[in-house]
């Protein structure tokens, strides 16, 4: 089968596999906390960002609560993540920007998302596809990485070239779709250093599965 077929195969058993619709684990209520979220979940598992974002979103209500705090308060309220300095910094730079360039709203736009300080095309289409339903592209983690080369879906390691090799072989439909079960699959059965060939649905479809 060439790569759309591969693509359409994977995606069917996936959403057989991981019922439900797939969406980051990700805890937020509005899109501004998401962001927030977002930014802090770089080198950091999502479990531990959800456990800070937990007390983090009671002390901070609001795009205007960042912006009047200081980068270093919030790095010491989010101390418990990788590089919370700079991602305090980042956090507190772009509630500023928000109220400056936006109306204190998050942009529904990549062009606008990856202009704010922490937010490069990872976090930007997280955020477009789980607060606003929007498929502007791929989001391109470890675990995107990892699976999109074990499938032979791409021979890259940057994520920029994987979403491009994803988006030409992938419906816009599904472009969250695939993103998501990817991630959950990575998570569950093909993992980094062991993966559970038996457990695997696409066993028989990878060009992976003697390693």
């Amino acid at each position: 089968m060439d790569k759309k077929e591969k693509i359409a195969e994977i995606l069917k058993r996936l959403k057989k596999e991981y019922t439900g619709k797939p969406s980051t684990v990700l805890h937020f209520t509005t899109p501004f906390e998401l962001l927030v979220a977002t930014i802090m979940s770089a080198q950091t598992t999502d479990v531990l960002v959800n456990k800070v974002t937990a007390e983090l979103f009671k002390r901070y209500r609001s795009v205007l609560d960042f912006a009047n705090s200081s980068p270093e308060q919030i790095a010491l309220d989010i101390r418990p993540v990788n590089f919370y300095n700079n991602k305090g910094k980042n956090i507190h730079k772009m509630a500023g920007m928000l109220l400056e360039k936006f109306g204190g709203k998050v942009p529904r736009t990549m062009e606008e998302l990856v202009t704010l300080p922490g937010v490069a095309r990872k976090t930007a289409n997280i955020v477009l596809s789980s607060a606003f339903g929007i498929n502007e592209g791929i989001a391109v983690d470890t675990h995107v990485i990892r699976l999109s080369n074990r499938l032979g879906l791409t021979r890259h390691q940057d994520p920029v070239k994987i979403e491009q090799d994803l988006i030409a072989v992938t419906e816009q439909e599904d472009w969250n779709n695939l993103a998501y079960l990817l991630i959950l699959h990575g998570r569950a059965v093909c993992q980094a250093k062991k993966p559970k060939h038996e457990a695997c649905v696409l066993y028989d479809i990878c060009p992976s599965r003697n390693i």
